[in-house]
């Protein structure tokens, strides 16, 4: 039966093409039904085996794949939506709405949980749960590699480590991820002047790779229970200034946390490095140091650290610690424990007492010294301090420097390396910077100067005039290295040291450097 008005409307062609029309929308709109009922039809069925699953960042960005496991992948937001849709392949997981066909970028990345299932069931820190989704616990996903600092690239990687010498190379072995889908390695020089070409030539590479349990990976011959990290005693190691700044303070930020059950494995070793630093690995490590570029074995831990923490030059900021455990006040008492040194505050000098407070000149030999030391030891001494010259050589025994130093109440010396024995000094002491003619106001302030701040020391400073400086008898004072260094600053570090650290001396004008000293001397009586 058909409607005769219907029929006389069209013709039977047009007839069967609207037919085939009805028949498709009617389709249509019964799947529309089923989709939207389907999640109260049937429940949330999640069938596999959990395994432990690693993501790095570039994983993230470039898929999200799950081999022989049923795992949830949560926004950290608890109101987020969450939907899963089973896949004969995979399970294509559903993150704020979004399908993994929209990968999440490195910002959503860091906000990312990973929830573990088996039927009816929550796996959290390894332990079964009812599966209730609404309280669902997070474990939070940390990137392995961080390249983003700017003094230093860190691995924190915590699994199955295997360590392999030979081949500089740090394996993570992971299991339920294809770690083929993307760039699954990183070229790590584990010292902390990453932006420096100079001293990074004489770091070693080392890289840190994820690996899968079918991929060919060095198995292990020596076993560890306790996590280690791995750092570069290359670089500009034996300037004390860069001893401090890129090794001593960062492994002391980065292994302290350990209590001392941590193992050093050194790569670019230096053994008389080593050697002076003893006491301070000591104090932070119970294990055997290893020279791991000499190792036959392949070393295997269950966390290993590849590079240092390092937050600036001769500072640690308390903030990027739990609990403000890290910071230099408390890095100073550790240093006062190793080297014992008796001495935590400065001289307090009151009005009428005839105490002399004790003031260190750092003399230097060879380059940027003071012609005319002798005229201000005796300068010093008609002002009240008690003055003692020493020249900075830690190649011997570090240990009896740090100990005079300790003593003294002012430090006094031309920006140079020598000046880092500032970390010894007790509280409210006064450090005194010499600033060569150049225009290194700047840096020679981001030394010394900021630093002097955290660790509870008072920083004056006695800039070098053109009549105090070498360079006004070898050149003109219209020259440019006198009237312009800027000029020199574009040409390079090379050219800038050079010129005005390595070829330059300097003879004080006693009556100016009168006024800083008696500026230092009243600050001890307050």
């Amino acid at each position: 039966m058909y409607d005769p008005i219907f029929s006389k409307s069209f013709s039977k062609y047009e007839r069967k093409r609207f037919g085939f029309c009805a028949f498709f929308i009617s389709l249509i709109v019964a799947l529309s039904i089923c989709s939207t009922f389907k999640p109260h039809l049937h429940p949330l069925s999640i069938i596999g085996d959990a395994v432990n699953l690693q993501l790095s960042i570039d994983d993230i960005q470039d898929m999200l794949e799950f081999n022989n496991t049923s795992e949830i992948l949560l926004p950290t937001d608890d109101n987020a939506a969450l939907g899963t849709t089973r896949n004969a392949a995979r399970d294509i997981v559903i993150v704020n709405n979004t399908s993994e066909s929209s990968r999440p970028t490195i910002e959503n990345a860091a906000n990312l949980s990973i929830i573990k299932t088996v039927p009816d069931k929550l796996i959290v820190n390894d332990t079964i749960e009812s599966f209730h989704p609404t309280a669902i616990e997070k474990t939070k996903i940390e990137p392995i590699c961080s390249i983003l600092e700017p003094m230093a690239d860190y691995c924190d990687i915590e699994g199955d480590v295997r360590i392999q010498a030979n081949s500089s190379t740090v394996f993570f072995v992971t299991s339920g991820i294809n770690v083929s889908a993307g760039n699954n390695s990183w070229r790590v020089q584990p010292y902390a002047r990453k932006a420096n070409l100079g001293a990074m030539k004489f770091v070693k590479n080392w890289t840190v790779t994820l690996a899968n349990n079918k991929d060919d990976i060095p198995m292990c011959t020596k076993n560890h229970s306790f996590p280690a990290i791995l750092f570069s005693v290359g670089g500009y190691t034996g300037n004390h200034f860069h001893d401090f700044s890129d090794l001593v303070i960062p492994i002391y930020s980065t292994s302290l946390r350990f209590k001392r059950d941590v193992q050093f494995l050194t790569t670019d070793t230096k053994p008389w490095w080593v050697s002076k630093f003893r006491g301070f690995l000591n104090k932070l490590s119970r294990h055997e140091i290893i020279d791991i570029d000499k190792e036959k074995e392949v070393h295997c831990y269950t966390k290993v650290i590849v590079g240092l923490k390092s937050h600036k030059e001769l500072i640690i900021n308390p903030s990027k610690s739990q609990n403000n455990e890290l910071s230099m006040h408390n890095f100073r008492q550790f240093l006062r424990q190793i080297y014992s040194l008796e001495r935590a505050k400065a001289i307090e000098l009151k009005k009428g007492e005839e105490k002399r407070p004790r003031l260190m000149i750092v003399s230097r030999k060879r380059t940027r010294f003071v012609t005319n030391e002798a005229e201000i030891t005796g300068l010093a001494r008609k002002m009240g301090f008690e003055v003692i010259v020493d020249e900075a050589n830690h190649s011997t025994n570090l240990s009896r420097f740090a100990q005079i130093v300790n003593s003294c109440d002012v430090l006094v010396g031309i920006h140079g390396a020598g000046l880092t024995n500032m970390v010894f000094l007790p509280d409210n002491a006064v450090l005194i910077q010499i600033i060569p003619l150049g225009g290194i106001d700047g840096f020679a302030r981001t030394d010394f100067g900021e630093p002097s701040d955290g660790m509870n020391l008072k920083y004056l400073e006695y800039k070098i005039k053109v009549k105090e400086s070498s360079l006004s008898k070898q050149y003109p004072l219209d020259h440019p290295i006198i009237k312009d260094p800027r000029s020199f600053h574009i040409k390079g570090w090379g050219v800038l040291r050079e010129t005005y650290l390595d070829h330059q001396n300097v003879t004080i004008d006693l009556h100016r450097f009168r006024g800083t000293l008696a500026k230092a001397m009243k600050i001890l009586h307050h």
